[in-house]
């Protein structure tokens, strides 16, 4: 299905919001990489599409706007993200946050994971027109340690969104990374995300 500009009808569109307008624009405050910041993912890095290259915007110092689907309440000032994008309906972010400290890292990272737990739940609350349900795909043994979720969304209209979410940590650096395209389950490439978040997660420093 190519791609349509069309605008956020409710929070739970950010699972599957189209980035690339909004990405393709140079941002205001692009961050300057160097040694001593995070590196973020590659559009190599993301799972593969078929039908489509994957592209990506500049590192840019700020929470995004919109905020993602379950994780954005959370994030401070101080984050850093970088949206990418397909030809077709599928997107993804990057969001690196710099803690003050391992254990500031690691408390942020639980609270994360406990907002990414409670999500579904959390959604249908917001949207009685939305029916939510989740999955949970366990840990991944890379640094300190990251968690992958699931979380598919239906609609009333008709709209069917799937979203895969990372929380991963390196010391006092948390990242999290989400997937999001129209579908179910049955299309969440779950292998090729647990990949791509490892490659996240050793990118950090």
């Amino acid at each position: 299905m190519q791609i349509r500009t069309r605008g956020i009808r409710t929070t739970v569109a950010a699972l599957a919001a189209v980035a690339g307008v909004a990405a393709a624009a140079v941002p205001a405050a692009a961050a300057t990489p160097d040694s001593d910041t995070p590196r973020f993912l590659e559009p190599a890095d993301l799972p593969p599409h078929p039908s489509s290259p994957w592209y990506a915007g500049a590192v840019t110092a700020g929470q995004p706007d919109p905020l993602p689907t379950c994780v954005g309440d959370a994030l401070p000032s101080t984050t850093t993200h970088r949206e990418y994008w397909t030809e077709y309906d599928t997107n993804a972010q990057q969001l690196t946050v710099e803690g003050r400290s391992e254990q500031w890292a690691k408390d942020f990272a639980a609270l994360l994971r406990k907002d990414l737990a409670g999500c579904a739940k959390k959604l249908m609350q917001q949207d009685p027109d939305i029916t939510a349900t989740q999955k949970y795909y366990g840990r991944l043994n890379v640094e300190e340690g990251a968690d992958v979720y699931g979380i598919h969304t239906a609609s009333a209209w008709g709209s069917s969104d799937i979203g895969l979410f990372s929380v991963g940590r390196d010391g006092a650096t948390v990242t999290v990374v989400r997937w999001g395209r129209m579908g179910t389950f049955q299309h969440a490439q779950v292998a090729d995300f647990k990949a791509t978040t490892v490659t996240a997660v050793n990118k950090l420093y």
